[in-house]
C-alpha cells in the first residue's frame, strides 16, 4: 500500500494501456519462426545437419558473425526445426544450447550438459573425467543424435581446449548416441588458439554471416513489431530511425531491436500513447550510458583511480587538464587507498586505453617551450561516471577523501 492507504505504488502503471502487445518478442533471446533475409544460411545449416534425421552423425559446424547477425537465432530456429521433423519420424534427436560466456570450463560444459540428459553431477568437486563419464553414459542410453551448440565458443577456448578435443572425438567412444558440434563465434581468428587436430574436426563445415544492412534491419523490426506492439503505436519514424542507428552499428540486428524495445518502454513509462522519434534518440542514449557504464564497471583498478581522477578535476572546474596534473591527483589517490603507483610512462598508456575506449579524450597540444602534453577531457557524463567509479568497494571512500582535496595545491 501506498502512505495514503489508496492501494499499491504499481497501480498507476498496471492500470495504463500497454502500447506493447508482447514485449518478449523485442528481445534478441526470443527465436522467432520466421527470420527475414537469412534464408541461405538457414538453408546451409539444414543441409548440414539433415544426416541426423536418418540417424547418421552430421558434420561439426562453425558459425562466424558479427554481434547481431543472426547466427544465434539461426542456430536455434534449425535446431527446433530438427527436433520437431525427428519426433514426427521417430527419429530422436535432441538440440542442446550452451552460452560459453557463463559455462565457461570443460567442469561446467560437461556438468550442464549430463544435466540436460537426467544425470545431477555437482557443479564442483568431481574429477573432470569422472563427469565426461556420466555424460557418455547419459546419452548412449538416450540412443539419439544429440546437436550441442556452444555459443561464444571462444570464451570457453579461452580457458582451454580440452572440452572441445573431447566432445570432437566423443563418437568413436560410444555405442548408441551420436554427437555433433555447432560452435558460435564473433571472432573469426579463435581457431588460431586451438590444437590442430581440435581445429581440424571442428571445423569441418564453415558458415560466414554478413552484417544486415539499413533496409534488411528494417524488415526485421517490421516482423517483431507486429507481434510486439498494438496497432498504431509507432510513428512511422520509428522504425526506420532505430534501423539507422543500428546499421551504423555494423549492421547489428540485437542493436536495432533494443533500441525499439526501450523506445516503446520509454514511451510507456511517460505515459504517452504513441512511440516517436525522440523516444528512440532517448533510447539511444540510455543504451550508450549504458554500455559505458558496463565498461568502466570492469576496467583494472588503476586504470578506476586514472579515470576518477579526472572525474575528480573535471568535478573542480579543471577541464582539459594535463597528463601531469591527472598524475598528480592520481598518486594521491593512490596513497590514500594504499596502492603503489604506477610510472608516468604506464599511465601514459592507460590514457590512451581509456581514449581508445572513447571514455576519455586525450588530446596532444604544443605548450610551446614547453614541449608537448596531452590535454585530458571526459568524453561521458560526469556524474554518473562518478557513481559507477565510488560504487566499487575499494574506491567507496573516496567521496569524503576528495572533498579534502584542494585543487590549487597541484597547479
Amino acid at each position: 500500500m501506498n502512505p495514503n492507504g489508496s492501494g499499491s505504488i504499481f497501480d498507476e502503471f498496471l492500470n495504463a494501456n500497454s502500447i506493447f502487445l508482447n514485449k518478449e518478442v523485442l528481445r534478441h533471446s526470443y527465436t522467432p519462426d520466421y527470420l527475414p533475409h537469412r534464408d541461405e544460411q538457414i538453408r546451409s545449416i539444414a543441409a548440414i545437419l539433415s544426416p541426423a534425421l536418418r540417424g547418421e552423425t552430421p558434420s561439426n559446424i562453425l558459425i562466424y558473425g558479427k554481434t547481431g547477425t543472426g547466427k544465434t537465432a539461426v542456430a536455434r530456429y534449425v535446431g527446433k526445426e530438427l527436433e520437431n521433423v525427428g519426433r514426427n519420424r521417430n527419429v530422436p534427436c535432441h538440440v542442446v544450447y550452451l552460452n560459453c560466456e557463463i559455462i565457461d570450463t570443460q567442469y561446467r560444459v560437461l556438468a550442464n550438459l549430463s544435466k540436460y540428459f537426467n544425470r545431477e553431477v555437482p557443479m564442483t568437486g568431481w574429477p573432470t573425467d569422472q563427469v565426461y563419464q556420466e555424460f557418455k553414459n547419459a546419452i548412449d542410453r538416450h540412443r539419439a543424435v544429440i546437436i550441442i551448440i556452444l555459443d561464444e565458443i571462444d570464451k570457453l577456448v579461452k580457458k582451454g581446449d580440452e572440452v572441445l578435443y573431447n566432445l570432437s572425438r566423443i563418437n568413436s567412444e560410444l555405442d548408441n548416441a551420436k554427437v555433433s558440434l555447432i560452435g558460435i563465434s564473433n571472432d573469426l581468428k579463435f581457431t588460431e588458439y586451438l590444437d590442430p587436430r581440435v581445429r581440424s574436426s571442428l571445423g569441418e563445415e564453415e558458415i560466414v554471416f554478413p552484417p544486415y544492412d539499413a533496409q534488411q534491419l528494417r524488415d526485421i523490426l517490421e516482423e517483431r513489431a507486429k507481434l510486439g506492439f498494438r496497432d498504431g503505436v509507432l510513428e512511422d519514424g520509428v522504425i526506420p530511425l532505430c534501423a539507422a542507428f543500428a546499421a551504423q552499428e555494423h549492421g547489428d540486428a540485437r542493436r536495432a531491436l533494443d533500441l525499439l524495445r526501450i523506445a516503446g518502454e520509454l514511451a510507456e513509462r511517460e505515459g504517452a500513447e504513441k512511440v516517436t522519434e525522440r523516444h528512440v534518440r532517448l533510447a539511444q542514449e540510455k543504451i550508450e550510458i549504458d554500455r559505458i557504464v558496463e565498461v568502466i564497471k570492469t576496467l583494472p583498478m588503476h586504470s578506476k583511480v586514472l579515470l576518477y581522477s579526472v572525474v575528480f578535476l573535471e568535478s573542480s572546474n579543471v577541464r582539459g587538464a594535463t597528463s601531469g596534473e591527472v598524475y598528480r591527483v592520481y598518486k594521491e589517490i593512490c596513497r590514500e587507498i594504499g596502492i603503489e603507483p604506477l610510472t608516468p610512462r604506464r599511465i601514459t598508456d592507460l590514457i590512451s586505453e581509456l581514449d581508445m575506449l572513447g571514455i576519455i579524450n586525450a588530446t596532444i597540444v604544443n605548450k610551446g617551450r614547453y614541449g608537448r602534453t596531452k590535454e585530458i577531457t571526459l568524453s561521458v557524463p560526469l556524474e554518473s561516471t562518478k557513481s559507477v567509479l565510488l560504487s566499487d568497494y575499494r574506491l567507496s571512500n573516496l567521496k569524503d577523501f576528495t572533498q579534502k582535496l584542494s585543487v590549487q595545491s597541484h597547479f
